[in-house]
């Protein structure tokens, strides 16, 4: 009886806090999310991407702001000729409006060109400087895993 108890009590005061984070997410004040890609093995990639979709699932697209800055070989993923099905999870995390950034400095290591990405992504000098500066502005880091 006593276990019975300590656990209705447990789980009463998980789901009572899960309700009452602060200040709650809005559209003036959206959680911000900055994902750091930095791997290139498939798995990974859409284990992350389905991370997104969980947090999509929990929090009203106007009052989240999630951005996925992809650099070294995570850079990859974002481009015309990756995993076909890959690519389709990522053109429909757009539509939500999720930002997708590649790294320049490893396009340029790569020899790649913008033209070999998909519609729609954005492109930064330093892909690692863009996670600590989104950082610094608000965005809780989330690493690909």
């Amino acid at each position: 009886m006593m276990r019975m108890l300590v656990l209705v009590l447990l789980i009463s005061i998980v789901c009572f806090a899960r309700d009452f984070s602060n200040p709650k997410p809005s559209f003036d004040e959206p959680r911000k999310v900055v994902y750091s890609l930095h791997v290139g093995d498939l798995e990974t990639i859409n284990h992350t991407l389905s991370s997104m979709y969980n947090i999509l699932k929990e929090y009203p697209s106007e009052s989240l702001k999630i951005v996925v800055v992809a650099y070294g070989k995570g850079v990859k993923s974002l481009k015309k000729d990756f995993d076909k099905a890959t690519l389709t999870r990522i053109k429909s995390l757009m539509q939500y409006d999720i930002e997708f950034i590649v790294c320049k400095n490893t396009m340029e290591t790569m020899n790649w060109k913008e033209k070999d990405f998909i519609n729609g992504v954005d492109f930064t000098q330093a892909g690692i400087v863009e996670v600590i500066e989104r950082q610094v502005d608000g965005y809780i880091g989330i690493t690909a895993y």
